[in-house]
């Protein structure tokens, strides 16, 4: 059975919806391969927001992406991305992006953390355009990673289901600890 990508996944549903002049939120850059997506999607009229508590993470992604003027690189935690987004923007992100876990290649100590993940999950809830998209993928098979799943789904499951519709993606519905793409639609 072919590996199932839940990146490509998300990319493939963002890429449906963003289209230049948007703005998009990559709230964890790791090596800045989700954020290179979204500037593709948004140039040349578009911005992209890029978070991550990194400075590894941050200069992988400078080399990799230069220093385009839709671009902004963040050196604060997801968890403040709302504070860093211009108050005139909130309400009209249309894609917000988190791939969580550790950065690939770097030091696998430094994680994401549920009580972080939370607060930006909520915060991206509220700067998220009418018909915007957050998609989120976890990955329960690190440690601390199958609390984080499961914080951010009990969030899910609070969700007002007549504001936001959600669905959930297993690549492998029977391992628990198989990566997860949450998926989130502002209606």
């Amino acid at each position: 059975m072919p590996r199932i990508s839940l990146v490509e996944i998300a990319h493939r549903l963002i890429e449906a919806k963003l289209r230049p002049g948007d703005i998009a939120i990559d709230a964890t850059v790791g090596n800045g391969h989700d954020t290179a997506f979204l500037l593709a999607q948004v140039q040349p009229t578009g911005h992209v927001y890029g978070f991550d508590i990194q400075p590894a993470a941050l200069a992988a992604a400078r080399a990799r992406l230069g220093d385009p003027v839709c671009l902004s690189l963040l050196a604060v935690s997801h968890a403040e991305l709302d504070q860093h987004i211009p108050p005139a923007l909130h309400g009209k992100v249309s894609a917000i992006m988190f791939n969580l876990g550790y950065l690939p290649g770097g030091d696998k100590r430094v994680i994401t953390q549920s009580d972080s993940t939370l607060a930006a999950l909520s915060a991206a809830r509220r700067i998220l355009s009418p018909s915007g998209i957050i998609t989120i993928v976890a990955y329960p098979g690190h440690p601390g990673g199958d609390d984080e799943t499961a914080q951010i789904t009990a969030w899910r499951e609070r969700l007002d289901p007549c504001l936001f519709k959600t669905d959930l993606i297993d690549s492998q519905p029977d391992n628990p600890k198989s990566p997860k793409l949450f998926l989130i639609k502002k209606e």
